[in-house]
């Protein structure tokens, strides 16, 4: 009687056991999924108080992959905290960690955004303009 009952929980067990998969992760711990759409959403521009130093909303060009945003008079680009919001599952390289500095408007600021899948690479060039 408890050899079956013991035989029957550990069938059980290794069923559940081989149906558990590994779920694929990437470097930073993010889960790898089989999304393929890679693209900004929306983008932000902080300023040091984190209050928003953009004048109007910024103009994303998924095809040309731009973002242009106009910012007030007077703002200090050296420290900045842009934010971005990406199709599900994508994530955003460098890192933001911090600060960043925008002040070379002669040469914007590049950041990729990788698809969910990790396979499709999208570079978006961030213009500042006053």
């Amino acid at each position: 009687m408890y050899s079956k009952i013991l035989c029957s929980f550990l069938v059980i067990s290794v069923l559940f056991a081989g149906c558990k998969k590994d779920l694929p992760v990437d470097e930073d711990g993010l889960l790898i999924t089989g999304r393929a759409e890679c693209y900004v959403g929306n983008f932000e521009l902080l300023g040091s108080d984190f209050v928003t130093v953009r004048s109007k909303a910024a103009v994303i060009d998924t095809v040309a992959q731009t973002i242009n945003v106009e910012v007030l008079f007077g703002t200090d680009l050296k420290n900045v905290y842009p934010q971005f919001s990406l199709a599900s599952d994508c994530k955003l390289e460098p890192k933001i960690v911090g600060k960043q500095d925008f002040s070379d408007l002669a040469n914007p600021k590049t950041f990729t955004v990788v698809s969910g899948n990790r396979l499709v690479r999208k570079p978006y060039k961030v213009i500042v303009k006053f």
